[in-house]
């Protein structure tokens, strides 16, 4: 009763996924394998078109048959499918992952309601996830939380499965998911990211603003472990702060008391910096932090002091954002010629193809018009969404003769410039010619 509270079927009658996946590739490998006779795959599936994909989904079905059917014959044909099918089986690959993401969940949540985990010498769930499944701290607290959540709302495991929603956004938005909230609150976490998520959190349960503040970090005192060097000493410590998401244990008391040795104590490992923070607290209010030089503090300090008058109380986000503000009027005035007093309208602007300079009327016009954003547009009229590393693109291109003209310039990103480029001008010549970016003198 209890799997079928959870999940719509017992376990005792659990499919594999060849059973419920809708998708004929996967049905034909199910035929496929079930009419085998000694676990091998039938000779009329393995055709040349589907062999690449049989490796990671044929499963074991007995002592013979082995775990995976194939070798790199199937990496090498995989170069030779075309562009649309190797797109194809990258989307089923994605959809049978989540299906078995969800199956993965389902277990969780039945072993952790039936305390299985005793049994095998766990204290919790999480202990045995980690300790006896390996899996990460945050991949054992995402599933955890997820199917504990499902039990209530059983509609999250469809989502999961049929990508609506991702593993680690419905593990943030489960502690605030209630009977009354749940359909207008899942409807509008449907296909957005973690970041967008994470502003949605907000927004439901907001915190207040975090204090301006700046102080100097205290200086790390480690005593190093009996038997340790100072090589293997520091790969430890950075070994202990690289915690997926802030979700680390404490180490179980049988790890050892030694770190594994490094290849070479002379020459440790640098300590990785922590990147900086910056987090939802509320609708348009971020709590952001990092870790600044010395200089960089000194500067803040000589800033606020000059800003004295202008920002009497010295708050340090009000001081960040002025200078910020500043800094983007001067970058953006050096890329799209952005001014309140612009010299020349684009109706007096010269667009002929005299030089490879863009007039500057030009490229105001042209951010304007695109937004600030990529305009490429693939065949499904899906626009791309990056907004950074814009770079000018010409439609028809400058060096066959294009104009700078605003209905041949657009913006574009560092990616689809290059895919654009490559069309135009084929992909061995814009190699060549990164390669020279590369190599010529700065």
């Amino acid at each position: 009763m209890r799997a079928n509270l959870f999940f719509g079927r017992p376990l005792t009658t659990f499919e594999s996924d060849f059973e419920h996946a809708e998708s004929p590739f996967f049905t034909a490998q199910r035929d496929a394998l079930e009419s085998s006779t000694d676990g091998a795959i039938a000779p009329g599936f393995a055709r040349d078109d589907l062999r690449p994909l049989l490796s990671p989904f044929v499963l074991q079905r007995g002592a013979r048959t082995p775990a995976y059917i194939a070798d790199m014959d199937s990496e090498r044909a995989l170069h030779a499918i075309s562009d649309d099918e190797l797109l194809h089986r990258l989307g089923e690959l994605v959809s049978h992952a989540r299906r078995v993401e969800a199956d993965l969940v389902v277990h969780i949540g039945e072993v952790d309601e039936r305390g299985l985990y005793a049994r095998e010498a766990s204290p919790s769930m999480f202990a045995y996830c980690t300790e006896r499944l390996h899996l990460s701290e945050a991949e054992a607290y995402r599933r955890i939380t997820v199917a504990r959540a499902a039990r209530k709302h059983e509609v999250l495991l469809a989502m999961l499965r049929d990508g609506r929603m991702h593993l680690t956004g419905i593990a943030m938005l489960a502690p605030l998911l209630t009977r009354d909230n749940r359909d207008a609150l899942l409807e509008r976490a449907t296909h957005r990211s973690k970041r967008q998520i994470q502003e949605l959190v907000a927004e439901l349960s907001p915190r207040p603003d975090a204090p301006s503040m700046m102080r100097k970090l205290p200086q790390k005192r480690e005593t190093p472990l009996p038997g340790a060097s100072r090589g293997q000493h520091q790969a430890r410590s950075a070994a202990l702060e690289l915690v997926p998401d802030r979700l680390g244990a404490p180490a179980p008391a049988s790890a050892p008391a030694v770190a594994p040795p490094v290849p070479s104590p002379l020459t440790p490992p640098p300590t990785p910096s922590r990147p900086a923070v910056v987090q939802p607290l509320s609708p348009a209010r971020y709590k952001v932090q990092f870790t600044a030089s010395a200089e960089l503090h000194h500067k803040l300090e000589r800033l606020s002091a000059l800003m004295r008058s202008e920002i009497p109380d010295g708050d340090l986000a009000a001081i960040i954002e002025r200078a910020v503000t500043e800094k983007l009027e001067r970058l953006e005035a050096r890329r799209y010629a952005k001014t309140p007093a612009p010299r020349k309208q684009l109706g007096d602007t010269d667009t002929s193809p005299a030089s490879r300079h863009i007039p500057a009327a030009v490229r105001r016009a042209v951010r304007e018009r695109d937004g600030n954003r990529c305009r490429y547009v693939d065949e499904q009229d899906r626009r791309c969404t990056a907004q950074d590393r814009l770079e000018f693109h010409h439609r028809h291109p400058f060096g066959m003769g294009g104009d700078h003209s605003l209905g041949n310039a657009r913006l574009l990103c560092k990616s689809h410039n290059r895919y654009l480029a490559e069309h135009d001008y084929g992909h061995a010549a814009i190699s060549r010619h990164r390669r020279s970016e590369k190599q010529a003198p700065a």
